[in-house]
């Protein structure tokens, strides 16, 4: 499977006009990361990384219809993903810290799914901070809601 992965990656950015786009493949212990050079990085993470988001779930729909045993590919443009990952964690850690000190429900953004379980899961040890997602009305995403055990 990772020997389509790379390869079709790179004709779906030839197809979005990404011509000077290099493209490099390293293993992750949960699949494959393909990691995008390019001079034109802002336009293809988009708005919140909505297009880098888009682009990695239709490279991983059109693997796995070619194999269904295909492992998840990420796709990165510049370190993007640790970058927004860490900007995540660091909000929910002074969000769990509003909590302990003032004591208050705290409500964060609305998330996807992706974004949510990365904060569920920096503060899951976390014994003086419980997080539950709800539902904000009129979109796909969820808030997450930090409140004290």
């Amino acid at each position: 499977m990772s020997n389509e992965a790379k390869p079709t990656l790179e004709e779906l950015l030839k197809l979005m006009h990404f011509d000077d786009a290099q493209v490099e493949e390293r293993p992750l212990d949960d699949g494959l990361l393909l990691d995008i050079k390019t001079e034109d990085s802002g336009r293809l993470i988009g708005r919140q990384g909505r297009t880098l988001s888009q682009l990695q779930y239709l490279l991983n729909r059109i693997l796995f219809q070619r194999d269904r045993s295909a492992p998840k590919v990420t796709v990165d443009v510049g370190n993007y993903r640790n970058q927004a990952q860490d900007e995540i964690v660091n909000m929910a850690k002074d969000a769990a810290e509003k909590v302990r000190r003032w004591g208050d429900i705290v409500e964060l953004e609305p998330m996807n799914a992706y974004e949510r379980r990365i904060v569920h899961h920096t503060l899951k040890d976390d014994e003086t901070v419980e997080t539950h997602s709800v539902e904000v009305e009129g979109t796909s995403k969820k808030a997450i809601l930090l409140r004290p055990k």
